[in-house]
């Protein structure tokens, strides 16, 4: 669970305002459940009011060389205009957090951004992008999920770059089948590309659930986190093969699914806390969700969190 939720409030079906949703990231980095938080996503069209609703919560800035580092806010952005110009935003607001030169903190920052989100339509766009993109900032790419993965991975293998996935949204027809999501996991397994996915994980296990917070809201087969991370974890680790994912994606069943401080277990397949480490570090990186409660909530009824 270490830094794997990236927190979406900004977005359906939450749709906080951005002071909501602020107060809400504030507040969770300071809860019992921390360490399950990694950044805030915000679009960059959408950074002037970010700074300006996070200002009062963000840590000072050293003043001088005897004073500690802050511990920055991470921030994933959301590419949602010209690249060139999205990319100059995101220098601005790093800058404009980053302590002054010559206190002895030259790189200390109270929010930083070090990841790029970003909807591609080819393997052509990807290149464009990677030639632009400046070392400090992570990009993770959003394409078709029914489109060419292999040619996907196979331009960004090696490059220093993740893929994304979507899996699910407020309607049904938006959440992926069990093997499209499989062939996502496997394709860049195989091509050694870290992954993220967003939408639709807010519940630890494949069950049915209301899209949206809305009363009398539509329901549906919703993909589980534990499912897609331990299943991604074991592939990985090389525990399972495809058609095995399949079934982890497709379990609903708490029984199968076993956990301890040594290891974690899926119908008798059993990888050590070690190895999900090396997996989370290096593949399955995390994933976006508009709520930190749903999630954490959710594997304390199922007896996996205290």
């Amino acid at each position: 669970m270490v830094q794997l939720v990236d927190y979406a409030g900004l977005f359906p079906p939450a749709k906080l305002s951005m002071p909501k949703a602020v107060e809400t990231f504030a507040r969770h980095r300071d809860g019992k459940h921390a360490f399950g938080l990694s950044r805030f996503i915000v679009a960059c069209s959408k950074l002037d009011e970010f700074a300006e609703a996070s200002a009062r919560h963000l840590a000072q800035l050293p003043s001088t060389a005897d004073d500690a580092p802050p511990e920055p806010w991470t921030i994933s952005v959301l590419i949602d205009g010209k690249l060139e110009d999205n990319l100059q935003a995101i220098e601005r607001f790093n800058s404009s957090h980053e302590a002054a030169n010559g206190k002895g903190h030259n790189h200390a920052h109270n929010a930083v951004i070090d990841t790029v989100e970003i909807k591609v339509a080819s393997p052509d766009t990807v290149e464009y992008a990677l030639e632009r993109l400046p070392e400090e900032l992570y990009p993770f790419f959003e394409m078709p999920s029914e489109g060419d993965l292999r040619g996907f991975a196979a331009c960004l293998a090696g490059r220093g770059a993740g893929a994304k996935i979507r899996t699910g949204g407020v309607q049904a027809e938006m959440i992926p089948s069990v093997e499209i999501v499989a062939e996502f996991i496997d394709v860049f397994n195989a091509a050694e590309v870290p992954i993220k996915a967003t939408a639709g994980l807010h519940h630890p296990l494949r069950a049915t659930h209301p899209l949206t917070y809305e009363a009398g809201s539509p329901t549906a087969t919703m993909h589980g986190f534990l499912n897609v991370f331990l299943g991604a974890a074991l592939l990985y680790c090389n525990k399972i093969k495809r058609a095995q994912l399949v079934e982890v994606l497709s379990d609903t069943n708490p029984a199968s699914f076993k956990f301890s401080d040594e290891s974690a277990v899926w119908k008798g397949k059993i990888i050590s806390t070690d190895e999900i480490m090396q997996a989370r570090e290096n593949f399955a990186i995390c994933f976006g969700s508009c709520s930190f409660d749903d999630p954490i909530n959710d594997l304390r009824a199922l007896g996996y969190l205290a």
